[in-house]
């Protein structure tokens, strides 16, 4: 039996917005749990009122498909409405319905409903989109399990080191979960279900992706580069180095696809100095680690500081930080992260600082940091120092700190 886990946090987001005239759009790849967070946030509110003003609609079920435009879908929604109470409505995957922009809408400017949202890919929150609803949604990002949460879906004592290395080389998605405490050879047919799901419902159908050989070389690439600095043009240059022809304005289209399906998380740089953006050599991390060792077939050991690296940039992800690349003359700084009320800090992350060299080459970024700001060095090595106004912390604490 498999521990239930409650995603905690993102249903404290959702209690607070209650009742907000906001419309709570629930964004994130698929099956990171938008619909189950849904679900169970739908059931709290029918605890406390009459189910009738509850309405809830997954357009991913096929007794929607004849819903050829957002009219019908407004005049179902508008015909069950209890009139003189708040009415929650509840929309899955509403981006698969024509003009659902207009839905959302009709829909948000009646002041008798309470909306909620889900959406897998980020055309739920396209420019055109974003415009019509600027001051009127709220995003709520979700990710697949934390280091914390996967550690709770334990049953029996196991050590946090191991359920670490676990974390590294299974999924975080909530089922591949289940079924890594069930059978642990059914993860990768799990996540190769999901990933294709992927490909086929939210990237091909809006960016046609038909060079398939072309699309993997780009995407096994940047899964094999995860913590570096990447542009479409070196990626092209590179894989024509390797009779992988592509051109640079595919490679675009294909990291901007993967990144609006929540399968990547793109990171920017910028200027600690000038502090300002920088438009070029973005970092690219993956959503799961699985699906990198899902298409890469590597296994954790071959890289695993780069791992390291891309697990606490999610968990910075998760604690609502705004998170960019640091660099810092010739240096470089793994995240600069600003939190919700607007405070910055740095953070370097290293798999193990014990070599002297090693713990040399990742203090150094930060003595050249002209502020003030908190430093953070994040490594698995158990030791929890402070020197030269660095803060070196155990990143399994961390993770399970929060």
């Amino acid at each position: 039996m498999v521990k239930y886990i409650e995603r905690a946090e993102y249903l404290k987001t959702l209690r607070e917005l209650k009742g907000k005239h906001f419309i709570k759009v629930i964004t994130g790849v698929r099956r990171a749990g938008k619909s189950t967070l849904m679900q169970l946030f739908r059931e709290e509110i029918a605890q406390k009122i009459d189910k009738s003003r509850i309405q809830s609609y997954n357009f991913e079920d096929p007794k929607y498909n004849d819903m050829t435009n957002w009219r019908e879908v407004y005049d179902l929604i508008d015909k069950k409405l209890v009139k003189g109470e708040l009415n929650y409505i509840f929309l899955d995957e509403v981006q698969d319905i024509p003009g659902f922009e207009k839905l959302l809408d009709g829909l948000y400017i009646n002041e008798n409903i309470d909306l909620y949202v889900t959406g897998s890919n980020a055309y739920l929150l396209s420019s055109e989109l974003a415009t019509l609803l600027t001051g009127r949604a709220y995003e709520i990002n979700i990710l697949p399990f934390s280091f914390k949460e996967f550690a709770q879906t334990y049953t029996t004592p196991v050590d946090n080191s191991i359920k670490f290395e676990h974390f590294m080389r299974y999924s975080a998605f909530p089922q591949a979960t289940e079924l890594m405490h069930q059978n642990p050879a059914l993860v990768m047919n799990y996540l190769r279900s999901v990933y294709e799901s992927i490909l086929v419902k939210d990237m091909l159908p809006r960016k046609q992706i038909y060079a398939e050989r072309s699309f993997e070389n780009v995407v096994n690439y940047v899964m094999d580069s995860i913590g570096s600095s990447l542009s479409p043009n070196g990626i092209a240059r590179v894989l024509a180095s390797d009779n992988k022809t592509v051109d640079s304005r595919t490679v675009h289209s294909y990291l901007k696809s993967l990144c609006d399906s929540f399968v990547l998380y793109k990171a920017e740089r910028f200027d600690i100095k000038g502090k300002q953006n920088l438009t070029t050599q973005e970092k690219y991390y993956v959503v799961d680690l699985g699906f990198r060792n899902l298409l890469l077939g590597k296994e954790v050991g071959q890289d695993a500081g780069h791992l390291l690296e891309n697990i606490i940039y999610l968990e910075l992800r998760r604690r609502g930080n705004e998170i960019w690349v640091g660099k810092i003359g010739e240096r470089e700084v793994d995240f600069v992260a600003r939190d919700n009320e607007g405070y910055l800090t740095y953070y370097q992350v290293a798999y193990t600082v014990r070599d002297e060299t090693v713990l040399e080459r990742e203090l150094a970024p930060f003595d050249k940091i002209p502020d003030h700001n908190p430093k953070v060095l994040i490594t698995l090595d158990p030791e929890e120092v402070s020197r030269r106004g660095v803060r070196q912390i155990n990143a399994i604490n961390w993770l399970l700190s929060h």
